[in-house]
């Protein structure tokens, strides 16, 4: 007998351990980086080589997602990336501390720091989203993505608001207490949310698999699950679509501000703004899609894939749109950013409702290594993609010379990703769709008999 499918409880618990997530992580990314920067004067390339690292230790998320999925259970997989995730968290403000006398030992610290926190990510994020895939249902999984993502957004600006005001004056002291602090009680906010959440399978479901003589039949490896995944095309298509669509809106992301001081001559504060309204725009978008994907609309206003292909092309638009920001000063920066804002919360979240219907589509069994692929290849991309995009910037500064056809260059390649992107997205179709399909060309085989 299955266990009875998730309702919004269920939803806002696991939107509250995404959340406790982020929080972690915005801290040893932003704050922890500032101090490294700004406060003990280090080469940024330092805590950029970290960040980075965290990222690519996230290739093992096929790995964690397969061990959920041997475990029948996601539960314990999330409680300990949480514990290994907070410990590297406290690891990581030791580091920074640890810096300021000894700076070699300090960054070797801080690189053990990071790789728990690479693991601890992947452990807890992947099974999340594989225990959302399992359990959420089909029509209220867009909604159900937009919740989980708007809280976990919620947590970064609580969390960097409250630490923010509690570090200040910043004291080596202060940073431990508060990062000790934070991990507490994320840890123990995760656990109470987990309390009961997931049941536990049946005790016959637990039973080693046998063949028709009743002997054992061997557990399948890694490998092998893996090998099944990717040999699965909409499992691969999907792959692409994933790491190319995140590669092109990190990369966007991370130059829209020096673009926006340097061909526009905003402000630092400016920029900040212009950063909230692309961040308004992605609310936006988010909410459309979780708006479209209800039960109360019923598909009235377009699919999932649909919204997901609109909104790469829309994207594609908008950066099209930035290359004309970059060689006229008359164009509506500000307009440009927040319709380029609603067309990344539209695609990413129709993309998040794609991943949890694909890792159910699979069979039962693999929900775990397909999300974990997926993960790995949006870690990658997110990785690549803030090298990709400064690299591309500097690159085109230098054979080209000047600031605005450079960043039209650079807005013009990342608009050719999202096209490509939404070309990709474009073959992954509901079963419901290819469904359709088969039965126009059954009957146009019909027709054709009987006309002929």
């Amino acid at each position: 007998m299955k266990p009875p499918r998730f309702g919004w409880l269920e939803i806002i618990r696991l939107g509250l351990i995404q959340a406790c997530l982020g929080a972690v992580v915005v801290v040893t990314t932003s704050t922890l980086n500032r101090i490294m920067v700004v406060e003990l004067a280090l080469p940024a390339l330092l805590p950029g080589f970290l960040v980075a690292w965290h990222y690519a230790v996230q290739i093992m998320r096929p790995r964690m997602g397969f061990g959920a999925d041997q475990g029948r259970r996601c539960t314990p997989w999330m409680m300990g990336g949480m514990l290994v995730l907070g410990l590297g968290g406290v690891l990581a403000a030791a580091a920074v501390v640890w810096m300021q006398s000894e700076p070699l030992h300090g960054a070797l610290l801080a690189w053990l720091a990071f790789s728990l926190i690479g693991v601890g990510v992947s452990a807890c994020g992947t099974s999340l989203l594989t225990l959302m895939a399992k359990q959420v249902p089909d029509d209220r999984r867009a909604p159900a993505a937009t919740a989980v993502w708007m809280m976990m957004i919620v947590g970064f600006v609580v969390t960097a608001g409250v630490v923010g005001k509690l570090i200040d004056p910043y004291s080596p002291q202060v940073l431990l207490k508060v990062s000790a602090g934070l991990s507490l009680v994320t840890t123990l906010l995760t656990a109470v949310c987990l309390w009961g959440l997931e049941k536990r399978p049946a005790r016959t479901a637990l039973a080693e698999p046998v063949d028709t003589a009743g002997a054992p039949l061997p557990r399948p490896r890694f490998k092998q699950a893996l090998r099944e995944v990717w040999s699965d095309p909409k499992a691969r298509t999907f792959t692409v679509f994933v790491f190319m669509s995140m590669l092109a809106y990190n990369a966007q992301d991370l130059i829209l501000e020096p673009f926006a001081g340097a061909v526009h001559g905003l402000t630092p504060g400016q920029t900040t703004q212009l950063s909230g309204w692309h961040h308004l725009g992605v609310l936006v978008g988010m909410l459309a899609v979780a708006a479209a994907g209800s039960r109360w609309a019923r598909g009235r206003w377009g699919s999932v894939q649909a919204w997901m292909v609109g909104g790469c092309l829309a994207s594609a638009l908008a950066t099209v749109g930035l290359c004309s920001a970059a060689l006229s000063s008359h164009w509506p920066l500000q307009a440009n950013v927040v319709l380029l804002g609603v067309a990344n919360g539209a695609f990413s979240i129709a993309a998040i409702a794609t991943m949890m219907r694909l890792a159910g589509e699979g069979g039962a069994g693999r929900e775990g290594t397909r999300m974990g692929l997926w993960g790995a290849a949006q870690a990658m991309a997110f990785g690549l993609g803030g090298l990709l995009g400064t690299a591309a910037s500097d690159l085109a500064h230098v054979l080209l010379g000047e600031h605005r056809t450079a960043y039209a260059a650079v807005f013009g390649l990342q608009a050719c990703m999202f096209a490509v992107s939404a070309a990709v997205a474009s073959r992954l179709r509901s079963p419901a769709a290819a469904d359709r399909a088969r039965l126009y060309d059954t009957s146009s085989f019909l027709k054709g008999r009987s006309t002929s």
